[in-house]
């Protein structure tokens, strides 16, 4: 979850491809013809995963690839829990962290659909979104300023990912309380809209913009109106601690990190969410503008919503983008390492992990092994 704009750049340069549009239209498979992987290309994929298990240290994956509105492979490997000598399967819950953040922002567009929203809106101070619930003016400069699509794309000029990310502090705070006293605190480093800086603080406040505008709890208007239109029903905010973990959610394991008693459900609307891949891939597959399965979202919205601005060339609005075409989302906690990936050529997948080695390039190896797993099913033609 800890990520800049580099990591995001890293990523997009170490595995996407860069292609024109003909060529991606070239590439793009016939949907009778994508089925599940033969018994020598699931060995195949099952070698490259234990490999980079091993290389890792990584006790349990979990990955699995859509195409057209339908799963047609998921796989686990590993174990879900270490000392139980549990075997992890497809339908164990992972925590996703900042991959999160894909689907708050769709539930922030389909507000937008419904005229609640508008990208131009203010979000704080007297006539905005949030009013002065978060305390009067005076606010330090360019507070009052911040809009809608400032947060989306990670541009409100302050309370980025560094070492002193508000939500990784005062634990103890639920949500009002941390934005209150950030307001009060934290001054912006910039003007709103001068530069990009990832934020995790800034789609916590989306949260609260979803909260206030429904009358309901940020996750259960997602349930509800996001997640259920896609089929996905099992996925619900983390609790923090091992003991609260879900039925059926994994065990996490630090490398030098301790994974529990970071105030997980506080990170809903940024990094809160636990989930299976399979259900992620659903989640994709209804909002990657692709005619089956039918979107949650309308064209024009989808691409507004993945257009990103000139100056941050490699994120949208809550999806990281290339010139290639292709989506993710990235995420990363201490025990938690995940990706989610929409492709050029109709695919979408994603892979999750119960730890991760942070002075390593982990997160961007779990996406080059997605791609790698893929490109074993010679009938899928993966580019």
């Amino acid at each position: 979850m800890r990520f800049g704009r580099r990591d995001f750049v890293k990523l997009a340069a170490s595995a996407l491809p860069l292609l024109s549009h003909d060529a991606l239209a070239q590439l793009t498979p016939n949907p009778a013809n994508i089925g599940p992987p033969s018994p020598a290309e699931r060995d195949a994929m099952a070698r490259l995963a234990h490999s980079f298990m091993d290389r890792y240290g990584v006790p349990a994956l979990s990955f699995a690839i859509g195409y057209a509105g339908t799963v047609v492979h998921e796989d686990a490997f590993g174990v879900a829990d270490i000392e139980r000598n549990e075997a992890v399967t497809p339908r164990h819950l992972f925590r996703i962290a900042s991959v999160s953040k894909m689907i708050t922002s769709v539930t922030i567009f389909r507000l937008i659909e419904a005229g609640r929203l508008k990208l131009t809106d203010r979000v704080f101070g007297p006539g905005a979104l949030l009013g002065t619930e978060y305390g009067p003016p005076p606010y330090s400069a360019g507070i009052d300023q911040i809009t809608l699509e400032h947060l989306l794309t990670h541009t409100a000029g302050g309370w980025s990912n560094d070492n002193r990310d508000p939500m990784f502090t005062h634990t103890r705070m639920d949500h009002a309380g941390l934005i209150t006293w950030t307001l009060a605190n934290r001054p912006l480093d910039l003007l709103p809209g001068q530069r990009y800086a990832y934020s995790n603080f800034g789609y916590c406040v989306l949260g609260r913009v979803i909260e206030k505008l429904t009358g309901q709890s940020y996750a259960e208007h997602v349930r509800s109106e996001v997640l259920a239109r896609c089929g996905v029903t099992d996925m619900t905010i983390a609790r923090d601690t091992r003991e609260q973990r879900q039925d059926g959610e994994v065990v996490y394991y630090g490398q030098g990190e301790n994974p529990y008693g970071m105030n997980v459900p506080r990170m809903d609307s940024h990094g809160g969410w636990i989930a299976t891949p399979a259900d992620l891939v659903q989640f994709l597959m209804h909002v990657d503008g692709y005619t089956k399965p039918a979107n949650i979202l309308r064209p024009r919205t989808i691409e507004i919503m993945t257009t990103a601005p000139a100056d941050s060339p490699n994120y949208a609005k809550g999806f990281c983008v290339n010139k290639s075409d292709n989506w993710w989302h990235n995420g990363s906690l201490p025990g938690t390492s995940t990706i989610a990936v929409r492709t050029h050529g109709g695919f979408c997948w994603a892979a999750f992990t119960n730890t991760r080695r942070r002075s390593s390039d982990m997160d961007g190896e779990l996406d080059k092994l997605n791609w790698s797993m893929a490109r074993q099913v010679a009938e899928w033609r993966v580019a």
